[in-house]
């Protein structure tokens, strides 16, 4: 009896782990029964009170009542049941503009104020009060400039604009979109049966109803909604009003937890952000499939990084394999890199790609051969060429620079003219913010066309027997589950429809896979060399 693999056996694991982390998510909106038995607190919205809500800002987070407190907004009859948006427009202190703080209070109540004062609020047992910092710490976003005309700058301004923006210190920000929820479910804790996360939150009247439940939304808090409040002093805020179920606030409390533990750990607030992104308006179902698959493609990631290496380890011959491919990988993995560097993206993006930057790069030092010749006995010039002695590997590389030369009428006009716009159109950090840029546009735009050297062999030599498939198929899985995201993410038209253009090249490989298919007596993952130079002959 053979035994599974090692890879079998983690992996098989790893998914059991995803399915019963996605499990115990789920039994967060599976609020806990109430029997008649049981001494119940049952919620203070079921009676279908009559609530305004006024709204007030501090610099501090507990002002000295009337001193301290500017009244800003209220709603009265305010309707919890449907979903609302307020335009707030909040004149701000001076102590803010100073790179200080400003706070956003909300009071829930059930009475009416002609002439409302925030020390009355506190009278009214029946009152629920929420704060909310409406300013945040945040590293400007670097300033950027037409590089060719346009508005001159001067030398300080471009100075400026050339610094790294987490060099910056952080200055105050204001929020412009705020969003809070209450909890509008018809349900009722037993008294020794309450969410332990929910606890903080309950207020138990005399009458023995628990106080609206009414929390800030800290999903919805972005940093696409963040403006520096330098040279602003009246800022316009939406207030956004959502009502939630138990399923909802309960997550959040969780992941608010888990977000701060994140912040401990060194995680900067974009990655933060974009942790932040998956969660945001999502529903139980999606939220579920969206981890199911985020984890099926980390794992597909994984199994692909380590069959890629164990061939490229074992192989001695590069036969029928197009080592410019392999030098297009590397160098557009290095542009991906330095492209997401010069962004500040978040490490979950940056990380998975600085490991595949070093595989491509290992690989390439495997097929590419580097000479040092002097020119005229004093200059070192360095030489660069493809390894390869054996008939069928030089036939490949033949192969190779055929196909790299019909490519290259094609790519080099359309990746020159593309740079070209960008310089006359469109604002850049500094110039080698521009150079990165253009580059990884033609890699986005026009990579999948170095795809096309290796399905160019496989016609040549008709066979695709020296292609690491446990890799490719890996790989291939990982497109779908791409085109997946495409659909279910917010993302740019452009990088969507990149998403299944590479679907297209993928379908083409399989095509040639049933088209030539693989002796089935040879060793999997073989060289084809044998077939190689027959084709040669």
């Amino acid at each position: 009896m053979q035994f599974p693999s090692l890879s079998i056996i983690f992996s098989g694991l790893f998914i059991g782990y995803v399915l019963h982390s996605i499990w115990t998510l789920g039994q967060l909106f599976i609020p806990p029964s109430c029997q008649p038995k049981d001494n119940c607190i049952k919620s203070y919205l079921n009676n279908n009170p009559k609530l305004q809500l006024y709204l007030y800002t501090s610099v501090t987070p507990h002002p000295n009542r009337e001193r301290d407190a500017v009244f800003i907004d209220s709603i009265q009859e305010f309707d919890y049941t449907k979903p609302t948006d307020r335009e707030l427009s909040i004149v701000l202190p001076e102590s803010t503009q100073k790179n200080g703080t400003l706070y956003l209070h909300l009071f829930l109540t059930s009475q009416q104020h002609n002439m409302p004062k925030y020390s009355n609020h506190f009278q009214d047992a029946l009152t629920v009060h929420t704060r909310v910092r409406l300013t945040q710490y945040h590293v400007p976003e670097a300033a950027t400039f037409q590089l060719l005309g346009g508005q001159r700058m001067t030398d300080t301004e471009k100075h400026n604009s050339n610094k790294r923006a987490s060099k910056q210190p952080p200055v105050t920000h204001m929020k412009t979109h705020v969003t809070f929820n209450i909890l509008t479910d018809n349900i009722a804790f037993p008294r020794s049966n309450v969410p332990p996360e929910l606890m903080q939150f309950l207020s138990i009247t005399s009458s023995g109803e628990f106080l609206p439940i009414v929390q800030y939304d800290f999903l919805n808090n972005r940093l696409r909604d963040l403006v520096p409040v330098i040279n602003l002093s009246v800022s316009n805020v939406t207030l956004s009003y959502m009502p939630t179920g138990i399923g909802k606030l309960r997550l959040m409390q969780h992941l608010e937890t888990a977000l701060h533990s994140l912040i401990s750990f060194g995680f900067s607030p974009k990655d933060i952000d974009e942790v932040k992104s998956i969660f945001a308006d999502t529903n139980m179902y999606l939220l579920g499939l969206t981890i199911f698959v985020a984890a099926i493609h980390l794992l597909f990631d994984f199994l692909a990084f380590k069959h890629d290496v164990n061939f490229w380890r074992q192989k001695d011959s590069f036969a029928g394999l197009s080592c410019y491919t392999v030098a297009w990988r590397a160098f557009s993995q290095t542009v991906v890199l330095l492209y997401l560097l010069d962004e500040d993206t978040s490490l979950l993006v940056l990380v998975p790609s600085a490991i595949a930057t070093l595989i491509e790069i290992w690989k390439l030092q495997k097929v590419v051969c580097i000479n040092i010749t002097f020119w005229f006995s004093i200059l070192p010039v360095p030489k660069v060429s493809f390894r390869g002695s054996t008939q069928a590997e030089q036939y490949t590389q033949k192969l190779d620079a055929q196909s790299m030369r019909y490519l290259s009428y094609l790519l080099y006009p359309l990746c020159i003219g593309g740079a070209v716009y960008s310089l006359l159109y469109q604002p850049h950090k500094s110039w080698y913010s521009w150079s990165v840029h253009s580059l990884v546009n033609g890699v986005y735009a026009f990579g999948f066309l170095f795809m096309l050297p290796q399905l160019f062999v496989n016609y040549q030599l008709k066979s695709v027997a020296h292609l690491p498939w446990r890799a490719f198929m890996y790989k291939a899985f990982n497109t779908f589950i791409d085109d997946l995201f495409a659909f279910i993410i917010t993302m740019p038209t452009a990088h969507r429809v990149a998403c299944f253009r590479d679907d297209v090249v993928f379908l083409i490989y399989l095509y040639q896979r049933w088209l030539y298919p693989v002796d089935k007596q040879r060793v999997d993952d073989g060289v084809s060399e044998e077939v190689s130079a027959k084709k040669h002959k």
